[in-house]
């Protein structure tokens, strides 16, 4: 990090992770001073990871959409909530992917990150069921389905529990309804891989090489980014983009190290030691 001869500020982070949609994007719509945000992280050498609970797509997609905006990233540095997914499923299996039945409610764009698991079929018998962003794909049928092959023993992981998101025509239910509706029906606790999960924050230091007091998040979603950021120790600085709405931050306990309108404002906060609005 630049210092210019002076004493650096101790609370000055080295680490930024960064949320995608409604931090940085809103659909295919880069926001104001995101682009210049990320070029000021870069000068200052302050290393960045992008997470992001978003399931439709895999990382490698997400990194394209990501260039496709005019942003350059490397895989390594993309953490979703599909590559979490993943991760878990490959340790809970043993090394057996080929032996373990996984229903897969998901997109078909994000099923490519999953091919060597066996996905059962017209059956309802599974060791594990994954519940992503499958859209209006939801229906009566296919919950009873699924709340049967929980009931028959198969483990629920909810890519992540978002209750709502911010696309182009505004706010829509995420999955965590359903995730608690199934938790409610089954009497069985989600294993929940994405944001605020503590593990995916760990991941991501882990991949920097810091530690969480030298990190800060920045997110729209007070509960998944901000709650779970600092329940992991990493300080958190929510966004008035996006999903947020007007009193977030009092939902947050601790509070936000910081509320900022825009992205564009990132600098000048951590620049003033992110003392806060």
């Amino acid at each position: 990090m630049e210092t210019n001869g002076e004493t650096p500020d101790p609370s000055a982070p080295r680490g930024v992770l960064l949320d995608l949609d409604g931090v940085l994007y809103v659909g295919d719509r880069l926001l104001p001073g995101a682009r210049e945000t990320l070029e000021w992280l870069e000068a200052r050498g302050i290393q960045r990871r992008f997470l992001t609970n978003t399931s439709t797509k895999s990382v490698g997609e997400l990194v394209e959409k990501l260039k496709g905006l005019g942003i350059g990233v490397e895989e390594g540095e993309v953490f979703s909530a599909v590559s979490a997914t993943r991760a878990y499923l490959e340790e809970a299996c043993g090394g057996n992917p080929g032996k373990t039945r996984v229903a897969l409610l998901i997109r078909d764009a994000a099923k490519a990150d999953f091919a060597d698991f066996a996905e059962p079929e017209g059956t309802e018998e599974a060791d594990f069921v994954v519940v992503g962003d499958i859209g209006a794909a939801w229906s009566y049928d296919l919950l009873n389905r699924v709340f049967r092959m929980i009931m028959n023993g198969a483990c629920l992981v909810a890519m992540h529990r978002n209750r709502y998101w911010e696309g182009d025509d505004g706010l829509r239910m995420d999955i965590g309804a359903f995730v608690a509706g199934l938790e409610y029906v089954t009497g069985k606790k989600a294993v929940v891989v994405g944001k605020p999960s503590e593990a995916f924050f760990g991941l991501a230091l882990s991949s920097m090489g810091l530690e969480k007091e030298e990190v800060v998040m920045v997110g729209d979603d007070v509960s998944s980014d901000i709650g779970g950021s600092q329940a992991a120790g990493v300080r958190g600085v929510l966004v008035r983009t996006g999903k947020y709405r007007e009193g977030d931050e009092s939902e947050s306990d601790p509070p936000p190290a910081a509320v900022i309108d825009s992205i564009a404002d990132l600098p000048d906060c951590i620049e003033s030691g992110l003392g806060g609005e």
